[in-house]
């Protein structure tokens, strides 16, 4: 039943983008049913994740919806195609499963980067798509040799693949100081594209990189963590102090994605504690959701200046993560993995840039905020809201669940 779901909802997002060149209402309407239909295709006990995901997605193809471009109907395709990946990762164990959602996720943002309502963002194109390619590049090339040495017992090997593969992360997601092209892309390009970038094309490079280092996890490993620590150490105080000495609005939320994707990756030391890995693979997640929501009204606000006071600084308080917000237990959970794994110091510095962060995004609240606004965007900005203020009742629920799907966490044959 699962593969019937997910071919029908291939077929359906295809069809829909191929007849949204009569009717680009076609393809939005093809592509929320394909998104439902993948959702719906996951095991019961991974339905919260599919969930949470289908409302990201779901936000991401309605924000597209309010927003002209060059392929008007394709782009809700390739949303639902980001949302089909996505879901498709959390539940699949197979090695080449997994690299070619990371190649699903990865290629169809290198269209979305380039749109806007009047001209082809060519130049933000060309520089967004080269450090893509060495990203993926780097990514595979680390992933071949992790896998190798694991079944080859070969130290070396290991080490340079596991780098490779957090380096080849890192550029993917904007982890410094690989982040050159975030804070460029993402004040140079179209709000709306670059929300998505932000968003739900976050979950899978993560996802298959925590399931990748987890399934080749050995002695070497916790030799190795303090790699990661000194790179999600780096990118929080990069992102951090980037947006508090930057004035436009989109640069800013570029260094703010600079310094969430560094409290993601330093959970990625928890890996040498595996009685506790679903509290670092719950604090990734619920990060990721969080930014996701934060980042798609941050620039919904941007793309159009009519969204209400109330929900830009719902978005603030979340980043900074003031209790009981999404981003407050997402920080929470990363800490207590960092505590419980021996990197006390790190949860430290954590808690000290979520700090840093106040002013600038304070800021941000205050410049982008429109008293009470109304109309679709500040739809688009409720649910965003809503979302981040479904952790005031604590998320152990969120934990739960997670611990119910750790057992995907693994590749097979590795």
């Amino acid at each position: 039943m699962t593969e019937i779901l997910l071919m029908a909802s291939v077929v359906l997002l295809t069809l829909g983008a191929a007849f949204s060149l009569k009717d680009a209402r076609i393809g939005f309407v093809a592509s929320v049913i394909s998104a439902v239909l993948a959702v719906t295709s996951l095991e019961p006990e991974m339905y919260f994740f599919g969930a949470l995901i289908l409302v990201i997605g779901l936000l991401n193809i309605i924000t597209l919806y309010l927003s002209d471009n060059q392929i008007k109907g394709i782009d809700y395709a390739i949303v639902a195609m980001l949302i089909f990946a996505t879901v498709l990762v959390i539940q699949s164990t197979n090695l080449a499963v997994l690299i070619g959602t990371f190649v699903l996720v990865s290629v169809p943002t290198y269209v979305l980067v380039m749109l806007s309502e009047n001209d082809v963002k060519l130049e933000v194109g060309i520089k967004y798509i080269t450090f893509m390619v060495f990203a993926t590049v780097i990514f595979i090339i680390g992933t071949f040799l992790l896998v190798y040495s694991h079944s080859n017992m070969n130290p070396t090997l290991y080490v340079i693949g596991y780098v490779l593969l957090i380096l080849g992360l890192g550029l993917e997601v904007g982890i410094a100081p690989l982040h050159e092209w975030v804070p460029d892309v993402f004040s140079a390009a179209d709000p709306i594209p670059v929300s998505i970038i932000a968003s739900i094309a976050k979950f899978v490079p993560f996802i298959v990189a925590f399931k990748l280092i987890i399934a080749t996890a050995n002695p070497v490993t916790s030799s190795i963590t303090m790699f990661v620590a000194f790179l999600a150490v780096l990118s929080m105080f990069a992102g951090n102090i980037g947006a508090l000495t930057s004035r436009e609005p989109g640069r800013v939320l570029g260094y703010s994605t600079v310094a969430n994707m560094g409290y993601a990756l330093s959970a990625f030391v928890a890996v040498v504690n595996f009685d506790l890995i679903y509290l670092a693979i719950a604090g990734v997640l619920m990060q990721l959701f969080a930014n996701s929501a934060g980042k798609i009204g941050f620039f919904t606000a941007i793309k159009d200046r009519g969204v209400g006071t109330p929900f830009t600084y719902t978005f603030a308080l979340s980043f900074i993560g003031m209790p009981p917000l999404m981003g407050f237990w997402s920080k929470l959970f990363i800490v207590l993995a960092l505590v419980y794994s021996g990197y006390m110091w790190l949860a430290v510095l954590l808690v000290i840039n979520s700090a840093i962060s106040v002013p600038y995004y304070i800021r941000l609240a205050k410049e982008l905020g429109e008293g009470w606004g109304y109309g679709v965007v500040n739809l688009v900005a409720l649910i965003a809201a809503i979302f981040i203020l479904m952790t005031v009742y604590p998320p152990d629920w969120f934990l739960q669940s997670v611990k119910g799907i750790v057992g995907t966490f693994v590749v097979a044959g590795v």
